[in-house]
């Protein structure tokens, strides 16, 4: 069984961890052990910036030609996606540095600094424009006319935004399963914000297409530009629920959470699991990147050694926990005598 950042085998019933003889990291990370889930994450946000941008340009053209507010309003969303898909590719890029001595756990939260721009650029330059353009197509109404290469660009936007949907989708699919979790429950958990903001986007912008088709057939149908109108002011609603909802997400990764309490439970098996540990007392596993945890626990050691040998112990310990690629640190303290054990 396997959750998240850690790798817990079972065999026969029983849970199987690395020996403990400091060969082997204490901990593995599940997806991407290699580092290969923000590799994958990268190329993610790269197949939706270049769909983006040329879903942009077509939009823009037919938003002039046909003179349509819902095609004007997905039209600025998808300048907003592919401007939130540069700050997504800095989020990548920064989380990824090195630690050092004033970032001793990384920069992992740096990703979510940047993909909370992102996602106040999807509420300002995406929600607020198609909201206060379709407000004011209701005010002052205008014809539109060359319908078809409307509906041509629909079609064509619905197409490559299907592609990077599907890219997003086959990640986060893969890693759902190897969770346990379904697909959503995934995509709202995961602490790649890059994986949810592309995902989230692309499921936007597929529902904002059809809500534009919609606005552009009864335009065509009634002669009347209301229909058009609503469709921009829904798309706008739309696009501010899912900002709204990415902000948030970044918000509570940046303020300190903590891993999902199945990652919590896998980790205190492996801890208990090594040989040199014989209880567990207190045990804190926080996200400070993605894929990335900090460890701090108290723990009972085997046997009665003296002070100096318990120190070296501890540490090689720590030295075990951190040499996952998904651990980012590691703090170990001894229990105290009277504390109960977890």
């Amino acid at each position: 069984m396997c959750y998240d950042w850690l790798m817990v085998s079972e065999r026969d019933g029983e849970r199987v961890v690395p020996p403990g003889d400091g060969r082997h990291e204490l901990l593995k990370e599940v997806p991407g052990a290699q580092g290969g889930g923000g590799s994958e994450s990268l190329t993610t946000v790269l197949v939706a910036f270049l769909a983006n941008v040329l879903i942009a340009v077509a939009k823009s053209v037919a938003a002039f030609m046909t003179g349509s507010a819902s095609i004007l309003a997905e039209a600025a969303h998808s300048w907003a996606d592919a401007g939130n898909e540069v700050f997504l590719l800095i989020a990548n890029r920064r989380a990824h540095k090195p630690s050092d001595e004033l970032h001793p756990l990384g920069h992992g939260r740096e990703a979510y600094v940047w993909s909370l721009f992102a996602a106040l650029g999807l509420f300002v330059a995406g929600a607020a424009v198609s909201i206060t353009h379709g407000v004011q197509e209701l005010i002052t109404p205008e014809p539109a006319g060359h319908f078809v290469v409307g509906y041509v660009v629909l079609g064509v936007s619905f197409v490559l935004e299907g592609i990077s949907f599907l890219q997003s989708a086959r990640q986060a699919r893969a890693e759902a399963q190897t969770l346990q979790r379904d697909l959503i429950e995934h995509v709202l958990a995961t602490s790649d914000p890059t994986l949810r903001a592309v995902f989230v986007e692309d499921a936007a912008a597929l529902s904002g297409l059809i809500i534009a088709a919609i606005g552009l057939i009864a335009h065509e149908v009634t002669g009347s530009s209301i229909p058009d109108a609503i469709g921009s002011i829904l798309v706008g609603v739309l696009l501010a629920y899912v900002a709204l909802l990415l902000i948030n997400r970044n918000r509570r990764f940046l303020v300190g959470q903590e891993a999902d309490p199945r990652v919590r439970e896998a980790a205190l098996q492996a801890l208990l699991a090594a040989p040199e540990v014989a209880r567990v007392t207190y045990l804190r596993l926080e996200i400070v990147g993605p894929r990335m945890i900090s460890v701090i626990g108290d723990v009972d050691l085997a046997g009665d050694d003296t002070e100096s040998h318990v120190a070296v112990r501890l540490r090689a310990l720590e030295a075990r926990i951190s040499a996952s690629p998904a651990v980012a640190g590691a703090v170990l303290s001894l229990s105290a005598p009277d504390e109960p054990s977890l």
